[in-house]
């Protein structure tokens, strides 16, 4: 496995610390440079050009979120992973239309980082179960006053499952959270996507993020 580059932005050194030694862990992921503020993330991002940031939200001198646009302009390759003290849908929604590829709490980290990492590198949107739960606990109709789309003719349940595969989860995920089996899931999503006329997740994670789909309020 090719080694996975990568910049960790944060302004507490002690944490920065604990990412290094869980990161080395792994064998196959290199920290190629540390930052503390929005400002010097983005100095080294350019100069760096990264496979991945671990990119923290409350920085000094520039926050996270106020710096990710101009990341993806720098190094338009670079994947993004917020790694955040702030565990809900708002900064959640974002991240995630200002171009990160996850979003993790850092609460979380332990367990799941490395996983985080695999998914965002291999294209897919990570999101923890946490939010999503959260995010799908909000979910509501389609007003009856929108305009009509392919999106207002896909029934709740379709909605619900291809909202949960825009966030990168997988069949028997989403099957645990919806109560259906992994099996159901994947009629649903193929028979969703058909209507959409999507035939990738990549394609279905721009849908999603253009038409507001990851939006609470939505």
């Amino acid at each position: 496995m090719s080694s996975i580059r990568v910049v960790l932005a944060d302004d507490h050194a002690v944490l920065r610390s604990g990412l290094r030694l869980l990161l080395s862990q792994a064998g196959h992921i290199e920290v190629v440079g540390e930052a503390e503020s929005g400002t010097d993330t983005i100095r080294q991002v350019e100069t760096l050009q990264p496979d991945l940031v671990l990119l923290d939200i409350s920085m000094p001198r520039l926050g996270g979120l106020d710096a990710l646009p101009t990341l993806k302009k720098v190094a338009p390759q670079t994947r993004i992973l917020v790694l955040t003290m702030h565990n809900d849908p708002e900064h959640l929604q974002s991240a995630l239309k200002k171009g990160a590829s996850g979003y993790l709490p850092k609460q979380a980290a332990d367990n799941e980082l490395l996983h985080a990492i695999e998914a965002v590198m291999r294209g897919e949107v990570y999101v923890h179960s946490s939010l999503t739960r959260h995010l799908l606990g909000n979910m509501l109709p389609v007003s009856s006053e929108s305009q009509a789309d392919a999106w207002d003719t896909l029934s709740n349940r379709e909605r619900n499952v291809l909202r949960l595969v825009a966030l990168g989860h997988t069949s028997a995920e989403i099957g645990e959270l919806l109560s259906i089996s992994a099996k159901t899931v994947d009629t649903y999503r193929a028979r969703g996507m058909d209507k959409l006329g999507i035939k990738t997740r990549a394609a279905l994670v721009r849908f999603a993020l253009e038409r507001g789909i990851l939006n609470p309020n939505e």
